[in-house]
């Protein structure tokens, strides 16, 4: 069975971005002003036609003055018992990576489980994560480092890490191959989305580490 589910449901980047843009009463002509972008690559975005760069994705947020992760934030309503088939869950990519939900985006108690599939490189930033609650992580393949207030350890199939979510902590793929590892997020205050953390610093990081990429 393919753990990277290729069917799974990816988010629509494009539809958020419309959405964002009109929730502001911002014109197309307007945010390609202010983002120094095209009005023609913002056409081809919103309209699924292209797929934006991760730095094309900062210059956006920055001129809509959202966090990166309000492009793959899906409001949806929330259950006390979320079931997710494999071809069902959500796909964000980044670069050099996959983040994958598995229901907590929907799940009404504080906990929030997702995968995140690593190329060789890929890393969550030079400055570290902290948020409230706890943090399980389970690598599943290849290798994982987890830096936790100066702690290193490396993760191999199979091991295990679990620590207090409010330490100073970072991941990162130190190998040649692919890694995937299963987080768990538990015990964090009320409306955090702590996951988005995890995201937004591992684009963050890959923006930093490879520089401006060339834009659409």
């Amino acid at each position: 069975m393919d753990v990277l589910g290729k069917e799974a449901r990816s988010m629509d980047v494009g539809g958020r971005l419309r959405h964002l843009r009109q929730e502001r009463d911002k014109s197309m002509r307007a945010l390609a002003r202010e983002s120094s972008l095209s009005a023609n690559a913002l056409s081809m975005i919103e309209r699924g036609r292209t797929s934006p760069s991760v730095s094309t994705l900062y210059k956006l947020a920055d001129a809509l003055e959202v966090p990166i992760t309000a492009f793959f934030r899906e409001e949806q309503p929330r259950h006390d018992v979320v079931f997710v088939k494999a071809q069902e869950r959500v796909r964000v990519p980044f670069t050099r990576g996959l983040w994958e939900g598995l229901g907590g985006e929907g799940f009404s108690g504080r906990v929030e489980p997702f995968m995140l599939t690593l190329e060789s490189g890929a890393s969550s930033g030079p400055f570290g994560i902290v948020h409230t609650g706890h943090e399980f992580v389970v690598c599943l393949r290849g290798q994982i480092e987890y830096q936790v207030e100066g702690q290193q350890f490396l993760l191999e199939p199979g091991d295990s890490l679990l620590f207090l979510a409010q330490l100073r902590h970072r991941w990162r793929n130190p190998s040649s191959n692919v890694a995937t590892a299963m987080f768990v997020l538990a015990g964090f205050e009320h409306d955090e989305q702590p996951s988005h953390f995890h995201l937004s610093s591992g684009m963050k990081g890959m923006k930093e580490a490879s520089g401006e990429e060339q834009e659409e």
